[in-house]
């Protein structure tokens, strides 16, 4: 396949965002993919940030022409714990039609796949390609980008793949995706590590604390979110737009995960609960001494972090204020608390019937030879809801990678399959936008 080899090079550069040790590596992808673009006719620009570049690039055909604004990153996840790894993460490896690296389905590969529908484009479509290094992180620097060149940005079209099909071999338009409030919370005790047989008995214990937090944040038996007002915003779900969902099948689903059950919020659907329902989980908790053998310590200091995903009409700030205030009435006396809050996102709803949405259908169902499942996604994009309300577009959700791609995991992957149906679809789609103005 001639997308695959360059995209094997693509892959092979650590552009881990959250590394320093890796800003170089970060700035060499946005440059390589600058070049890609170049090559293909596009005036380009690589903007700078107090962290990673943003790039932007255009190739302007025609005013008279639909303008697609293309959205995508250059970022990835940490690959760690590397020991888990089959292959190098940075070593692309291509085994059994799948192609195993870190970031091949997020979201170089499925970013790649945009680009490499422009070999033999023939269709009169001006094409804008807005592609960030910092997504992994939270996208700070480029929410203020968006706000400031709304003009530079403008177009007909939002096209987005940074997401999964709904199952193998099924094309998928995602119209929804959950927001993001995510904090870390820190609990101070003593000024100092304490020996836990001279000082236990008197002195806090910031990771005993934590334990008396986090058992008021959720509701054991039902599931639900204790934080007060945490729901007020919560939009329900129509049954009319239930019955576009595809059925889960939930037992192959308890089969990838591992489990017997799958736990949530009481009175819905795991399908439900998975799409259209906010979430509180702790991503991690830490304190105290974490070595081999045993070490009779009281800490003074303990935190965890804590994600809440979110859907509409949650507004991120306003949550983070609910659930800073909630933690604050939970610290028990003898403790001192700092709340920070380290990133967010609003959630999104699109137009499933929007025309762009209809094309991009027709696209998919010559490619596949089935017509696309509408799906909403537990994820987050950050950007996607600010290019939504900045540029008045519509957006189309297009995702290419599988729920079994092992995203943020060791080994993950991109069916190839995927990637040449994907350039297709995606190549299809510009031709049937052309043709209708």
């Amino acid at each position: 396949m001639s997308a695959l080899e360059p995209l094997l090079e693509f892959l092979s550069i650590p552009s881990v965002s959250t590394d320093p040790r890796h800003q170089k590596d970060v700035r060499r992808a946005a440059l390589w993919l600058k070049e890609r673009l170049e090559a293909l006719g596009f005036r380009s620009e690589l903007h700078e940030t107090p962290l990673h570049p943003i790039l932007y690039a255009e190739r302007l055909l025609d005013p008279e022409a639909p303008t697609v604004l293309v959205y995508g990153h250059y970022d990835v996840q940490p690959p760690d714990p590397l020991e888990l790894w089959e292959s190098p993460p940075f070593s692309p490896t291509v085994r059994e039609g799948r192609v195993y690296a870190r970031g091949a389905s997020d979201d170089k590969g499925q970013l790649w796949a945009h680009v490499a529908a422009l070999e033999g484009l023939e269709a009169r479509v001006n094409l804008k390609f807005l592609v960030e290094g910092e997504e992994e992180i939270g996208s700070p620097h480029l929410l203020p980008f968006v706000r400031a060149h709304r003009e530079k940005l403008r177009a007909d079209v939002v096209l987005v793949s940074d997401g999964a099909m709904f199952a193998p071999h099924t094309p998928t338009l995602t119209y929804g995706l959950r927001g993001l409030c995510y904090l870390e919370v820190r609990l101070q005790g003593a000024r100092r590590d304490l020996h836990s047989g001279a000082f236990g008995g008197v002195a806090p214990n910031p990771i005993q604390a934590l334990g008396w937090i986090l058992a008021r944040l959720k509701d054991g038996t039902t599931g639900r979110v204790l934080i007060p007002g945490f729901y007020d915003r919560v939009r329900p779900v129509s049954e009319e737009e239930k019955r576009l969902w595809p059925p889960l099948d939930e037992e192959a689903l308890k089969g990838e995960l591992g489990v017997e059950v799958l736990p949530g919020e009481e009175g819905y659907s795991p399908l439900e609960r998975l799409w259209a329902r906010p979430t509180l989980d702790p991503n991690g908790i830490f304190g105290g001494y974490q070595g081999e053998g045993s070490k009779t310590v009281i800490p003074a200091e303990a935190g965890l972090k804590l994600s809440m995903r979110l859907v509409p009409d949650q507004d991120p700030e306003e949550v983070a204020d609910l659930a800073e205030a909630y933690l604050k009435a939970l610290c028990p006396p003898g403790y001192r608390m700092e709340v920070r809050r380290l990133h967010g996102g609003k959630p999104v709803l699109t137009d499933p019937q929007s025309p762009p949405m209809r094309l991009m259908a027709r696209a998919l169902e010559e490619v596949w030879g089935r017509p696309p499942v509408y799906a909403r996604e537990g994820g987050t994009i950050p950007v996607v809801a600010e290019l939504q309300e900045a540029l008045g577009a519509p957006v189309v959700l297009l995702g290419l990678g599988l729920n079994d791609d092992n995203l943020h995991a060791p080994n993950e992957k991109f069916d190839l399959v995927n990637l040449e149906k994907g350039i297709l679809a995606i190549r299809r789609f510009h031709g049937l936008l052309a043709e209708s103005g």
